[in-house]
């Protein structure tokens, strides 16, 4: 006699959530950097859930680190993923198209807070890792930039300790919301680093590589202001050297 069709049905859900959980968790990855040991992993070695997120991105990591850098709640520069169901959770998301220069130094110790979870900054390498941890000790989120003959690597891993059995059973319909966030957010960080590359980043050829501009754009910038046109192109270009000296010493 087979199961009873419910059963059935739980067992083959079971079966097909298990065989999509895989690519929902390693989106963009190779199977050579989901399985990899990286650097933040020893932060939360006993960790229970793992994602691995990644995307190449036609731009140098000078590019890529102001991004990530300057990420967080308001006044920061947001997430780059879907706000609207960011400040659903109260989380005060506002995602900029701009570089901002007061967030371009980030130190181990600074803290934001992300809903009910404050995280702090455990490990800070420009333009290559970055690295915050809750102050629970049970979430790890890492940044990873690999630089590939012009093109960077941005890898996202996430490493979570699910201390009770309710905890572990409301990940699991979690993780494909994750999906849907953060592949939002890895897109919308290509997007700005790549425009920033190319020296069209909004607004207009915005820094830290502004002096790409012509000659008419960077008039347009200069004779708006800077509560138009953000930070100013010195004010970048000495963050985009500061990063250069950094990865030269």
């Amino acid at each position: 006699m087979g199961p009873r069709p419910p059963l059935a049905l739980l067992a083959a859900l079971s079966f097909l959530y298990r065989l999509l959980r895989g690519p929902i968790l390693t989106w963009g990855a190779t199977g050579e950097e989901a399985a990899a040991r990286l650097p933040g992993d020893e932060l939360l070695d006993d960790a229970h859930g793992i994602s691995t997120r990644a995307i190449t991105i036609d731009a140098p990591a000078a590019t890529v680190w102001p991004w990530l850098a300057q990420m967080g709640p308001s006044p920061r520069g947001g997430a780059y993923t879907y706000d609207w169901i960011e400040n659903l959770l109260g989380l005060d998301m506002h995602s900029v198209d701009r570089v901002l220069a007061e967030f371009q130094h980030p130190q181990v110790g600074d803290t934001i807070g992300l809903g009910p979870n404050r995280m702090r900054l455990e490990r800070v390498d420009p333009p290559h890792v970055l690295a915050w941890r809750s102050e629970d000790s049970n979430w790890v989120w890492t940044f990873l930039l690999e630089e590939q003959a012009g093109t960077t690597r941005l890898i996202s891993r996430n490493r979570f300790r699910l201390p009770t059995l309710a905890a572990r059973i409301g990940m699991l319909p979690m993780e494909p919301g994750s999906l849907v966030m953060e592949r939002k957010m890895l897109r919308g960080i290509k997007e700005r680093a790549e425009r920033l590359a190319s020296g069209t980043s909004d607004p207009r050829c915005a820094p830290p590589f502004g002096t790409n501009c012509s000659a008419g754009e960077e008039r347009a910038v200069n004779d708006e202001g800077p509560a138009r046109a953000g930070p100013s192109f010195q004010s970048m270009l000495r963050v985009t050297a500061s990063l250069r000296a950094r990865r030269s010493s």
